[in-house]
């Protein structure tokens, strides 16, 4: 096992998206919308979560690269009754990609809503039957090329 060695690698311009959704009862979607979820600001603490995320890849995942992140952007928003979105972007000039980081955030952000919520999305039992985080991928991403 080894990480993959970048030295000879040029530093360019590099940028990932990664896209991800949680399933949420309709009623937390309305708690979420109306400013009552008793915990706080769920995308605002998801967004603090996620730029922190992306900034520690590297410590969690192994054989990942640290590097110099010169961008992190999360973004969620309410799709309709039942899902929330998270979109990241990721930027750097370094030697690989950013597809990881921008992962780590979305992953991050998702899970941050989820602790937010799970007072509201427990059953009698407390299970989460309605919430699950779905479609978590890289939906571009950018080298530039040298000439």
């Amino acid at each position: 096992m080894t990480m993959v060695d970048v030295t000879a690698k040029p530093e360019v311009y590099r940028e990932a998206k990664a896209k991800g959704a949680i399933k949420l009862k309709a009623e937390t979607i309305r708690l979420i919308r109306e400013g009552k979820v008793e915990k706080g600001d769920p995308f605002q603490v998801a967004k603090v979560a996620g730029i922190l995320a992306a900034k520690k890849t590297s410590s969690l995942i192994p054989l990942c690269h640290p590097l110099p992140l010169t961008g992190v952007e999360v973004e969620l928003h309410i799709v309709d009754d039942s899902k929330v979105e998270v979109e990241t972007t990721v930027k750097t000039r370094a030697q690989t990609g950013v597809e990881m980081e921008a992962l780590v955030a979305a992953a991050t952000a998702l899970l941050t809503v989820w602790d937010m919520t799970k007072q509201y999305e427990k059953d009698a039992e407390g299970q989460y039957p309605h919430t699950s985080i779905q479609e978590l991928r890289v939906v571009s991403k950018v080298k530039e090329r040298r000439v």
